[in-house]
């Protein structure tokens, strides 16, 4: 009897694997198509775009003529579909229902749902293999909804998977704090949709502690100041781990995302109209249960916060690079984001909103062929804009085509912040008042040839 082949078939033959039918994966599969190119798009979800259905309620701070690719627009077009008006803000479930499910929907078999990767390797060879690596396509194990396990091939991998769901913790040092485990029942990750009527029930007339610093922690001061208006006891406690100063609350009038900018107003609104307290310099190490039940935070100084009710931890999200682990990633020591990327977007370096675009020569790893594309390739970093995943693809898409001049022509004007603090000073409460480093006067136009800012031995 003849052993089954472990080769698989010619890697030219193949399609592109993309991993999640979220706006970037998607968008990756319509310019694959527009470029002649057959994707396949692996869903772990039963619907596109899974992951921003759960943040449905929340309203985008981009609108519809931002978060729309233009190649996808082409995809659509034919099938009779309508742009929403470009100057009104979709929210999370307006994006998924009336653009990329439709989009998924033109795609058709090129989507499959319930579909799990759960490794990624070049067939026959495990990560420590040199020998005739290049030439191997890669291999993806998947699991389906039944439990079956099966594997495809593909010439390339483009992983748009997202970060959804690995949201980080509440503890200050990047672990879960002492107790957070315990207290999953008041603990939650994400902002509460609190026009629910179950939701807004466990968190009005209550105390709530909101951890973090970003979008999501105004958002969800903001809507719960919109509860203690009507529902009297209603009261949050915000949490910084840095202190106050001009750029806690974002770059307010002088964000060119102007919705982003009102988002940081109305949370210094709730600040300032008493609906909300700010807890500066105070990093959490545990989390306890008091005696009635509530929780009671306490920082690595010994501080110890009045006792809450509830907890909304929203301090940023991670890469799940576990089913990664026999590629040869080249990935930043801090963020995980790729290396050449890295440094366009590290908060230790500078503390700016507004990223440099870029393309495939800041995106490729030492693993020739694979590529993290959307909030994943930014790691562990915030300020990700639809945009930028999007010209992330299309130069991707591009240079698997051959077509290395359109790839390295990245030419993408971003919106500014308004935003910056010194380079260096992230997470500093002592030094929150400063700023220095000159990091928002860069352009933010940025025209990238061959000469990318950093390379990567091996790259693309």
């Amino acid at each position: 009897m003849t052993a089954p082949s472990t080769e698989g078939p010619a890697t030219d033959q193949l399609p592109i694997a993309v991993i999640g039918a979220g706006p970037i994966g998607l968008a990756a599969a319509a310019h694959l198509v527009e470029r002649g190119i057959e994707p396949l798009v692996l869903e772990a979800g039963p619907t596109a775009a899974a992951a921003v259905r759960e943040w449905g309620h929340v309203r985008l701070f981009s609108t519809w003529g931002e978060v729309t690719d233009p190649a996808a627009e082409k995809l659509l077009a034919p099938t009779g579909w309508t742009k929403p008006d470009a100057a009104t803000y979709p929210s999370g479930g307006d994006w998924a229902e009336r653009y990329l499910q439709p989009l998924a929907d033109v795609l058709g078999d090129r989507v499959r749902y319930r579909t799990t990767v759960t490794g990624v390797s070049r067939t026959g060879r495990d990560r420590i293999v040199d020998a005739d690596r290049e030439s191997r396509p890669f291999v993806l194990h998947l699991t389906t909804a039944d439990g079956q396990e099966e594997r495809i091939f593909a010439r390339a991998v483009i992983d748009a998977s997202g970060t959804w769901t690995k949201p980080g913790p509440a503890g200050a040092d990047g672990l879960p704090a002492l107790g957070e485990k315990a207290a999953a029942d008041r603990v939650t990750y994400r902002v509460p949709d609190l026009k629910d009527p179950a939701v807004r029930t466990r968190y009005a007339g209550k105390r709530t502690a909101v951890i973090g610093s970003g979008a999501s922690a105004f958002t969800a001061l903001a809507t719960l100041a919109d509860v203690a208006e009507n529902e009297p006891g209603t009261h949050a406690v915000w949490v910084l781990r840095r202190g106050i100063s001009g750029s806690t609350f974002g770059g307010g009038e002088a964000d060119q995302l102007p919705a982003r900018g009102a988002l940081g107003l109305a949370a210094k609104a709730a600040v300032d109209h008493g609906y909300a307290d700010a807890v500066t310099g105070f990093r959490t190490e545990a989390i306890e249960r008091a005696d009635d039940g509530r929780l009671i935070l306490v920082g690595d100084d010994g501080r110890r916060l009045d006792p809450v009710d509830e907890v909304i931890v929203l301090t940023g999200f991670r890469p799940d690079l576990a089913f990664l682990s026999e590629i040869r990633l080249g990935l930043d020591e801090r963020l995980q984001a790729p290396i050449a990327l890295a440094p366009l977007i590290d908060p230790n370096v500078h503390s700016c909103g507004t990223v440099y675009p870029h393309g495939v020569n800041e995106l490729c790893h030492p693993e020739e062929g694979v590529y993290l594309v959307g909030m994943k390739s930014y790691g562990r970093a915030p300020t990700f804009l639809a945009m930028t995943g999007y010209e992330q693809v299309r130069s991707i898409t591009a240079a698997l085509a051959g077509d290395q001049e359109a790839a390295e022509r990245v030419e993408l004007t971003l919106p500014e912040t308004g935003v910056c603090g010194g380079a260096g000073l992230f997470d500093e409460p002592e030094n929150a008042e400063q700023s220095g480093g000159g990091c928002c006067a860069a352009p933010t136009t940025l025209q990238i040839g061959i000469g990318a800012p950093a390379t990567i031995s091996g790259g693309c």
